[in-house]
């Protein structure tokens, strides 16, 4: 039993495929699970379709796959990370806003690849970045990292982001992004239920949730493998404080280099998931 309510797959930034990530979750006895790509929904039918093939074959029971997503924002020069779950997948006004970070993250990306021939003499192409993102995947950071080492111009991943790609770097272009008001709106305006993402990397997290809650933010992620305990009996205090949802997750993005996997690792307690189905459930009624 458990929950995975932040994790990633190859559609974003992550390196399992969708039916991978289904895999573990089954091996792990994993109540539910959620895929939330950076700006993409692709992943969650393949997940969904794998999951029940899962139950169907093996009679084991059906991992629930919630559709899920990670909008990354800009507020006042600090990125803000806005879960949605239970999203529509179909609704024209999701897919304007996705096509929209879509759009942005490629603009972002032939900058910065304009930027690293002409100032650090690297020459990439956008096409050597975009293959090595799953079609119609997120491009990002990540990519742009792998690109630059499989070019030469550096030896790892960590020295491209210190060098190139890291918010201080010459070479490296903000997104023109949405800010998080218009990311929580949007998905809650479409049904889904809004969330704050591992709020612990956010100066002012409490000013900008109350603001937000304007806005229809319904919930915090409170368990997240980056929170300790006090972090978490912080961030669940505040829940309480504006009778907000608290979610969590691994935010797993795959392996690491020891080969360790964090996916389903992080404590989400069960009724967790109770008062994600109430708030989906209340919002349903609401809009009939």
């Amino acid at each position: 039993m458990g929950l995975d309510l932040h994790t990633h797959s190859v559609y974003s930034d992550g390196s399992l495929t969708p039916e991978e990530i289904i895999d573990v979750a089954v091996d792990l006895g994993l109540t539910a699970i959620s895929i939330t790509d950076h700006d993409n929904i692709l992943a969650y039918q393949y997940a969904k379709s794998h999951a029940e093939k899962h139950s169907q074959d093996e009679g084991k029971p059906l991992l629930e796959v919630i559709s899920g997503i990670e909008i990354n924002t800009m507020h006042e020069k600090q990125e803000v990370h806005v879960l949605g779950y239970y999203i529509n997948t179909a609704n024209k006004e999701m897919q304007d806003l996705i096509a929209y970070q879509q759009h942005a993250r490629i603009q972002q990306t032939m900058e910065i690849v304009k930027n690293l021939k002409k100032d650090a003499k690297i020459n990439i192409t956008l096409e050597d970045v975009t293959s090595l993102v799953k079609e119609g995947g997120s491009v990002g950071r990540p990519h742009i990292a792998r690109a630059i080492v499989n070019a030469g111009g550096v030896s790892s991943m960590i020295e491209a982001y210190r060098k190139y790609i890291c918010d201080n770097a010459p070479t490296y272009v903000k997104r023109k992004t949405v800010s998080p008001h218009e990311a929580v709106e949007t998905i809650y305006e479409t049904g889904g239920i809004p969330v704050v993402a591992h709020p612990c990397d956010l100066d002012g997290a409490e000013e900008l949730i109350k603001d937000l809650m304007n806005y229809g933010l319904r919930g915090i992620e409170v368990y997240h493998r980056k929170h300790s305990p006090a972090i978490i009996e912080y961030y669940s205090s505040i829940a309480e404080k504006y009778k907000l949802i608290m979610t969590g997750g691994s935010d797993c993005h795959g392996p690491r280099p020891n080969g360790q996997l964090v996916l389903g690792k992080v404590h989400v307690p069960e009724w967790v998931l109770t008062e994600l189905k109430k708030e989906k459930n209340r919002l349903e009624i609401a809009a009939n």
